[in-house]
């Protein structure tokens, strides 16, 4: 059965809950499904969607901006409360988190199913003071939800547990298939943005140790500056350590597919996520790969130590340089991991990703009306 959707987030900018609402949003209309996508705002740098996706505005209107923070709050639900009424989908799918407050709260009375989605570590982004008001009030009327790992599963209270599932996010399909390099380069790689959390700097600091030992040897990293100041410290850190022969900001890349390949590993240094897609693209890559085991279990949820890659403790700087090493001294190791880490796209590729959304909207869906009628 063709059911209209509705998603809802704050925009389509570059990230990773955007990635998977596009991704999604032009799946379901693929197979002929009516999709709706509101947003709070356009952003500068967006994911595409196909055009037979409708994007509808459900954010502040002008001469909103001038008002009290309260009056846009409510007016934020309101808006998103008429766009659902007017347009009567068959079911709500919120993704992170003020997202789902708002559709929680506008969908109150409207006679229709609110699937939430979960997006990050629930540890410093659902237990401030204002969510530990909102979530017991709130999430009880969620009629599913979609966890990335079980660690931010755990995090919420046994019903919203019960009424879950964990599907992973889909892999853009250019980082399947791509041939394993002949030869490998001297060259450890990283993707991401540039932000606090994935602790570059802690990186860069392992990779001046690694390079010791290593000199022909470089790290290269590829993100955009989020402009919260980690660029400025990543090139401070370089500056101290005299680096700057050996460790390179490479910017933002859209071809990721060809550049990360032939690297000689990958080192991912997060001390918290979500579930990295740019630790999911890597191992679709091959690439062997060392990475933190961050919580909410994002890494250990797509790797087994020493069967796909090598997990170390997050903030361990010497666990990351002694896991370069061994991967760069280990020939063997590192391209039985790399070959093992490319069964990823056996469980995340595009169509089974879908697969898994499909049938638990349907599930939801088909619950929701044998409990309310209709």
């Amino acid at each position: 059965m063709a059911r209209k959707i509705a998603f809802h987030l704050n925009c389509l900018e570059q990230g990773g809950a955007e990635r998977v609402v596009s991704n999604l949003s032009n799946r379901f209309v693929e197979n002929g499904y009516e999709v709706l996508v509101a947003t709070e705002w356009q952003g500068e740098d967006e994911f595409w969607i196909d055009e037979r996706v409708r994007r509808v505005h459900v954010g502040l209107r002008p001469g909103d901006e001038k008002k009290g923070r309260l009056t846009q709050f409510f007016l934020r639900i309101r808006y998103l409360k008429e766009f659902l009424k007017k347009e009567k989908p068959d079911i709500l799918i919120p993704f992170a988190r003020k997202a789902l407050y708002r559709g929680l709260t506008a969908a109150f009375f409207l006679k229709i199913p609110v699937l939430i989605s979960i997006r990050t570590d629930p540890v410093g982004h659902y237990d401030r003071p204002f969510d530990k008001v909102q979530i017991p009030f709130l999430f009880p009327r969620a009629d599913g939800c979609v966890f990335q790992t079980e660690g931010a599963r755990e995090f919420f209270a046994p019903r919203l547990q019960k009424n879950s599932r964990i599907i992973l996010n889909p892999l853009n399909p250019k980082y399947i298939g791509v041939p394993e390099p002949e030869k490998r380069t001297k060259t450890v790689v990283q993707s991401g943005r540039l932000v606090d959390f994935k602790n570059q700097v802690m990186l860069i600091r392992a990779f001046h140790e690694v390079h010791k030992k290593h000199p022909d040897y470089d790290l290269k990293i590829y993100g955009r500056d989020t402009e919260d100041g980690t660029k400025e410290l990543l090139e401070k850190t370089i500056g101290e350590l005299q680096a700057q022969d050996y460790v390179h900001l490479m910017g933002a890349s859209d071809s990721l597919e060809k550049q990360l390949p032939d690297a000689a590993l990958f080192a991912f240094s997060s001390d918290w996520e979500g579930l990295p897609n740019a630790l999911m693209e890597a191992m679709a890559l091959g690439l062997p790969i060392v990475a933190t085991d961050c919580p909410c279990g994002g890494p250990r949820t797509i790797m087994t130590n020493e069967v796909d890659g090598l997990l170390i403790p997050i903030k361990n700087q010497k666990a990351m340089e002694d896991g370069i090493n061994r991967l760069i001294e280990d020939p063997a190791l590192a391209r039985r991991l790399g070959r093992e880490a490319r069964k990823i796209a056996e469980r995340a590729n595009d169509e089974a990703i879908y697969g898994q959304w499909r049938d638990y909207i349907d599930e939801v869906c088909e619950a929701y009306q044998k409990k309310h009628g209709g």
